[in-house]
């Protein structure tokens, strides 16, 4: 892949209006999302680790590099991949990883500053530090990646808005393309973290954030789903089954016929 489709992706955040962002646990649902008519697609950590009957925050880096170029391979609009922290606290590492993200046709790749191993929100110093090694290792090469800087600490239960604002400035400031706050979900906050910055902003939909159309007149650039829909399809397993070791009936065949609308994603 050239770099056309990392600046389509870059490009899809300036149109005036949210760039809908469903997050794809595997090729089939990746498949389905762009033959529904998305965009663009992200991967999600914790649809993965999943897909790999694991809990969040244990698939290795390879495994998530694999994973995102496997997506990007298999379909024709940009694929952002959820590398976590970038899998290293060292700062050589976080631009080892970036660089065969980039290498590997990934048109976009989120760095957190939320540390798995400590269960801590790095320091400052080091957050910004760790963001701007992935940023100069997503541009430098033949395909300029899109780099989405997120600050969890809201999602964290650490600090507050102010905090989530401070930190998202900073990575402003060191080149990142996207901002991203998970768990800001009030019009209210919404509206002031986006007028404090200058970079297209990313909200997670979650219950309680506001619809599209409401995100779209805050100034919101793209709305994603995290591990949303991947929840969505076992919590309709989840049903299904009890269905039938409960009752013994077959209801939930009308949950499966609405897949007729994603058999064509598998034609080619």
């Amino acid at each position: 892949m050239t770099d056309s489709r990392a600046a389509e992706f870059l490009a899809l955040h300036h149109t005036g209006s949210p760039l809908l962002l469903a997050n794809a646990w595997d090729i089939g649902t990746a498949k389905a999302f762009a033959h529904l008519g998305f965009q663009a697609i992200a991967t999600t950590s914790s649809g993965f680790a999943a897909a790999l009957g694991r809990h969040d925050s244990n698939v290795t880096a390879d495994e998530a590099i694999d994973h995102a170029a496997q997506l990007a391979a298999g379909v024709d609009i940009p694929v952002n991949a959820d590398l976590e922290d970038g899998f290293a606290q060292d700062s050589a590492e976080v631009v080892r990883l970036y660089r065969r993200a980039a290498d590997a046709g990934i048109a976009g790749a989120s760095i957190e500053d939320w540390d798995p191993v400590t269960g801590k929100i790095y320091p400052i110093s080091q957050a910004l530090e760790r963001v701007q090694a992935a940023v100069e290792a997503a541009h430098s090469g033949a395909l300029r990646m899109v780099i989405t800087a997120r600050a969890e600490n809201v999602l964290r239960a650490v600090g507050d808005l102010d905090m989530a604002i401070e930190r998202l400035l900073a990575y402003q400031a060191v080149g990142a393309d996207v901002l991203y706050a998970p768990a800001v979900i009030s019009a209210a906050d919404i509206a002031e973290l986006v007028a404090a910055v200058d970079l297209p902003v990313n909200v997670l939909a979650l219950p309680g954030t506001p619809p599209v159309a409401q995100l779209a007149a805050l100034g919101v650039a793209r709305v994603s789903v995290g591990g949303g829909f991947s929840l969505v399809s076992y919590g309709a397993v989840a049903r299904a089954a009890q269905e039938l070791l409960t009752d013994g009936t077959y209801g939930w065949w009308s949950v499966a016929g609405a897949a007729e609308a994603v058999r064509g994603a598998f034609d080619a």
